[in-house]
């Protein structure tokens, strides 16, 4: 027989949110598919994506997996790739690498480094990170893999590694080229696993400024300037990919990653980005519901030494929703019952399910806690004609 039962419904969760909130970085299980609320806001971005970093929740997507010039966004992957080697210990931030005459001449926003020096890692990141500067990258592109060139190849092959299927990498700057392509969602994508994987690094991205060779530069992302809890990652604007960025903003434990590209100007990329991720956080809410190891219901036993058995879930549970539809939530477990027995512990025998107003459900599995032996023949026999006299289950 098919068995439902309602755990409880948003009216319930006051209280048990407030006990039950998730830590940034646990596992979570996402509520809305990918797109699902774009309709309900538009930007004049070409290629946009909007995400809540916790539960991997789309909030807006606009051809967000469509390959792009990413233009200098795609230094975030220059970054990424000298983080990694740093994370290894190949690499140590007060090593040096030396400047050629190539990285010395290259055009578009700069370091300004000087040929025949050599620069530290440390400089060479706040370089490339703060200043965006293609000299740097291109220092660090040579240092590490002998040109620019290989190390592109590098890059393509990291980002395959690392999940990142629509990028590829013709040059370590994001100077334009046919082959230098990314998209937004890949964007998301690596800037999340650069705030996961490498935290010790990630402050870079938060530095207003920075000055090498006596001159001063200020960071160009404006969320930095002008949105509470912003902390990153890049800008970038070529003729062919328009302005773009990538950005990163925490508050209250909750991280939301904005990825635009193909807007007119400076000033209407920062009015877009502030406006679209404050669009987030005051529409949607994360809800933490249950942590792994949780007792969520006890599901009947039939011909079992114990009449029920308790079921857990195996990871955290966090979800995002729409604030408006809040109050319409409603989670419940279904399964198949009564269960009979034996059953093993681990054994799969529920399904955890999660609804709200205008959203696809979401499932997660539910598992015996415990180990229930079959009754012997004389409790079979007698729970048998228990059921055929009362009708009991």
């Amino acid at each position: 027989m098919r068995r439902t039962a309602t755990i409880f419904d948003r009216r319930a969760l006051s209280g048990l949110t407030g006990a039950l909130l998730l830590a940034f970085g646990l596992v979570a299980t996402t509520l809305l598919p990918a797109g699902a609320v774009a309709a309900e806001i538009d930007t004049a971005a070409s290629h946009a994506a909007v995400v809540d970093m916790q539960t991997g929740t789309v909030l807006l997507a606009k051809r967000a997996e469509e390959p792009m010039p990413p233009a200098s966004m795609s230094k975030i992957m220059t970054a990424y790739m000298v983080f990694d080697r740093l994370n290894e210990g190949s690499l140590k931030l007060e090593d040096t690498l030396p400047v050629s005459e190539k990285a010395w001449r290259m055009g578009g926003s700069k370091m300004f480094v000087e040929v025949g020096s050599r620069v530290s890692i440390q400089d060479l990141l706040q370089g490339i990170v703060v200043q965006s500067g293609n000299d740097a990258c291109i220092v660090v592109a040579e240092g590490l893999a002998g040109s620019e060139s290989r190390f592109a190849e590098l890059m393509t092959e990291k980002a395959r590694e690392i999940g990142l299927h629509d990028s590829h990498f013709a040059n370590a700057t994001g100077w334009p080229d046919p082959g230098q392509l990314m998209s937004a969602m890949d964007l998301v994508r690596l800037a999340g696993l650069t705030i996961r994987n490498f935290p010790e690094y990630y402050h870079f991205y938060s530095e207003k400024e920075f000055t090498y060779n006596t001159i001063k530069q200020g960071n160009r992302n404006p969320l930095l300037y002008g949105a509470s809890g912003a902390d990153g990652l890049k800008t970038g604007h070529t003729e062919a990919s328009g302005y773009g960025l990538t950005g990163s903003v925490e508050r209250d434990g909750r991280r939301v990653i904005v990825v635009l590209n193909g807007l007119e100007s400076a000033k209407q990329r920062s009015s877009e980005s502030e406006r679209l991720i404050e669009w987030a956080f005051r529409e949607f809410e994360n809800i933490a519901l249950f942590k792994s190891g949780d007792t969520v219901e006890q599901a009947t036993v039939w011909l079992g030494e114990a009449n029920t058995v308790a079921l857990r879930i195996d990871r955290d549970l966090l979800v995002t929703v729409p604030r408006r539809d809040g109050d319409k939530m409603k989670v419940s477990v279904v399964y198949d019952g009564p269960v009979p027995a034996p059953i093993e512990a681990g054994q799969q025998i529920a399904t955890l399910r999660v609804e709200a107003a205008d959203i696809e459900p979401v499932e997660v599995p539910l598992f015996a806690a415990e180990s229930v032996k079959q009754l012997g023949p004389l409790g079979r026999m007698g729970a048998a004609i228990e059921q055929l006299i009362w009708g009991k289950d």
